[in-house]
Parts: C-alpha cells; structure tokens; sequence
C-alpha cells in the first residue's frame, strides 16, 4: 500500500512530504486508520533536540484521529472496520502499571514512544527507494494518510463528533485535562494555578471551569492571555512583580494546586510559593536544567509531582472530553487551526512562534 507521509529525515532539515508503503497487514492487535487529521505536538518538534535517541529517518505525529480501514484477523481486536477512532500513547498492556490502569508509566514507555519500539525484518514502512522508515512514533507515525497502530492505542468515538479535529484529545488535551480532573480532582471550590497557556495549559484551564475550580493562568504571551480569560481563568502576565503574593491573594490564601507546562524554574518557585499548606504542584514539561527551589517552598505539607499524559486512561477520559465538549463545556476546537498535511512545514514555523495554539495536519488522499 502506497500513500503520502510528512517525513523528517534528519534532525536539522523541514519535513518532507512524500511517498511510502506500508508492507504489512495488520497482525491480530493491530488495527489500520485512514487518518482525517492530525495534531502537532511539541513533543514531536523535540524530536529535532532529542540527541539521537530517536530515530530518524522517521514518520512522527501522535495526535491523530480517523476512520478504521481494516483490521487483524485474530481475536484480540474489538475495533471494527468503519468505526471512527482517536489514537493515543502506546504501552505493552502487561506490566504492572499497564494492569493497575496506569498505561502512561508502563515500563516500556519510552521504548514504545519515543526511542525506537519494535525492530521488524522486513521492515513495516519505507520510503519510495525501500529504504526503512521508523514507524510506530507513540504507536501511531500518524503525520501521514495512514496509520497502522495497535489497537489498544485507539478510542471509539460517536461518528456524529468531527472527527479530523479530535486527534489532540490523544495527548496534549488530554494532558492537561486529566492533570486537573485525574490527578488534582479538582472540583468545585478548588483553585489552581496554571503556568503556560499553551495547549496543555488551556486544556487544564477549561477543565477546570468545567470542573467548577477557580483558576489563575499565568503566561507572557497577551493572546494566550486573552484565551485563559475566555475560557475561564484569571490572567497574569509572567512577568507580575510579587507574583506568589498576588496568587495567593486571588485563590484566599493560596493554590491548592498548580500545574507548570513551561519547565522555567523561576515560575515553579512562584508556584511553589504560591500553594497553600499540603499544596501540590504537577510538572508535565520536561526539565532540561537543574531545579533549584527556593527555601521553604516544600514545607508544610506541600509537594511536588510529574505528570505524564494526565494520568489517564484515554479510553475513560477522552469519551468524558468530548462528553463535555458537546456539552459547551470544553471548547478545545477554539485553539484549533488547520493546515493540509502538504504545508507541514508552515504548521511547525506558526507553532514555533506562538502564531497558533493547536496545529491540525489534514491529509489529501492520494494513496493506492
């Protein structure tokens, strides 16, 4: 099977939008989805920083959504073909954490995810020339207009529900929503305070309104700013002189929790001062420096976590997202903007810049 795909070759060149084929049936777990569309994640542009440890060359994207195309014929599949899907994170399904429902720290994660998964003799997918593509970036490799993905990485969805726009609920989305609703619990008269409005951050504001907490959004960007308003939250630029003081003073006393979506250790002591006692603080960026925390901010009972993919089972949340969605209660299509797959490139320079929120790749359909 032959189709388009937006593949990145080297770490330092655009992406390439091109030819490849798929060499395989789906095995007896595995199901193919027609993707209708495509988030761009951060995650996927770290690529270009991750030392090596991915490889390349590669098809990337983790946030798609579609159609169910054709499925393995063995037993251990429940998709069936026309079924619409949003597809998520990978993990094995056995370990201990995969069983006690807590697939986002199974123990093969990164393996699976991020660094290189299962090595296949012949291989899955290759470029037009048969040269070998890495195939399965968090299971998906779904910049493209297929995707061949295990089934337990995708989530039925209502078909009525537009689907080339649900792919971010597969993991930016359904990061920041399931840090507010999963991990913090967060109800109504709970606060938080929310640093960084980008995708994840937003997701955690509006699930927080859903939820009926109060929320303090923190960003220097004036338009992500004017979003976290929209969406519910009080806004305060970065840079706010005697900014714990001023959280504090907003939430009576303090943060029950916070969630930084920034890694900048200035703003996680700010947060950190500004969490009431047996306060917590979620992390869900990661860290590239050191994390030096000022004196006292860990006393009294508070503390501090990291959050990975909202600690959800995305099969439970991602149905209670659009659930509220549909409801006018988790407006995510408002941090939408689409791009045909073809201009891949223009996605990532406007997601660089802070020109838009959410970048959605929509795939032409040229295969055969």
């Amino acid at each position: 099977m032959r189709f388009q795909a937006a593949v990145l070759h080297s770490y330092e060149d655009p992406f390439t939008v091109e030819e490849v084929a798929l060499r395989t049936e789906p095995a007896a777990d595995e199901i193919l989805v027609e993707i209708a569309g495509t988030g761009m994640c951060r995650t996927d542009l770290a690529v270009r920083r991750s030392a090596g440890r991915s490889p390349l060359p590669a098809v990337l994207g983790h946030e798609g959504a579609g159609v169910v195309v054709r499925t393995g014929s063995g037993p251990d599949t429940t998709i069936d073909v026309g079924d619409h899907v949003v597809l998520s994170f990978d993990s094995c399904g056995h370990c201990r954490n995969c069983r006690g429902a807590a697939p986002a720290y199974c123990d093969s994660f990164a393996s699976l995810n991020l660094f290189g998964g299962r090595e296949e003799v012949p291989p899955r997918l290759t470029d037009a020339t048969g040269k070998a593509l890495a195939p399965r970036w968090f299971g998906q490799s779904s910049f493209a207009e297929y995707a061949l993905v295990p089934a337990r990485n995708a989530v039925r969805v209502d078909p009525a529900l537009p689907i080339e726009l649900l792919g971010p609920l597969g993991c930016g989305f359904l990061t920041g929503a399931g840090a507010v609703l999963n991990t913090f619990g967060a109800g109504p008269g709970d606060t938080l305070t929310v640093l960084g409005a980008g995708a994840v951050g937003l997701a955690a504001v509006m699930a927080a309104t859903a939820a009926g907490a109060l929320t303090v959004a923190v960003d220097r960007h004036p338009q992500r700013l004017a979003l976290a308003e929209r969406f519910g939250a009080i806004a305060l630029p970065a840079g706010t002189a005697g900014l714990p003081e001023r959280i504090r003073r907003l939430t009576d006393g303090g943060a029950q929790y916070a969630l930084d979506t920034t890694a900048s250790a200035p703003l996680i002591n700010n947060a950190l001062q500004a969490l009431r006692p047996t306060g917590s603080l979620g992390l869900v960026a990661r860290l590239h420096t050191a994390l030096p925390l000022e004196p006292g901010t860990l006393d009294r009972g508070r503390s501090i976590r990291h959050i990975c993919e909202g600690d959800a089972v995305p099969g439970l949340l991602i149905p209670r997202l659009t659930g509220l969605w549909q409801a006018g209660r988790f407006p995510f299509d408002q941090l939408i903007r689409t791009y045909p797959l073809a201009d891949i490139n223009e996605a990532e320079r406007d997601c660089d810049a802070g020109r838009v929120v959410k970048p959605v790749l929509l795939p032409e359909r040229t295969s055969r």
